[in-house]
């Protein structure tokens, strides 16, 4: 639901038959979501940091399994296929 495209649509004087904004907007979240209106209603401020809290915690949570699997004996990509100037033997 873009609103940027709303103004075409938004016509209902011209057209009689056509519901008004609010009500067509009521109509599509209805039949999209099922319900007339969401759980919780959020400020986009606070939804904004609750996203951004949440992208950290998965950002961190990343990072310490990257971290434990790097500490164990995993083999770095070095250690599999030696660079071509650290060959040994020829």
């Amino acid at each position: 639901m873009n609103p940027k495209k709303f103004g075409k649509i938004d016509n209902h004087k011209q057209e009689p038959w056509k519901a008004p904004l609010p009500v067509f907007i009521e109509e599509l979240y209805f039949k999209r979501f099922g319900k007339h209106r969401p759980d919780t209603i959020l400020p986009i401020e606070e939804l904004f940091r609750w996203k951004a809290e949440k992208k950290a915690a998965k950002r961190k949570a990343k990072l310490e399994r990257k971290a434990a699997t790097t500490g164990s004996a995993a083999a770095t990509p070095n250690e599999i296929m030696p660079l071509q100037g650290e060959a040994s033997g020829s």
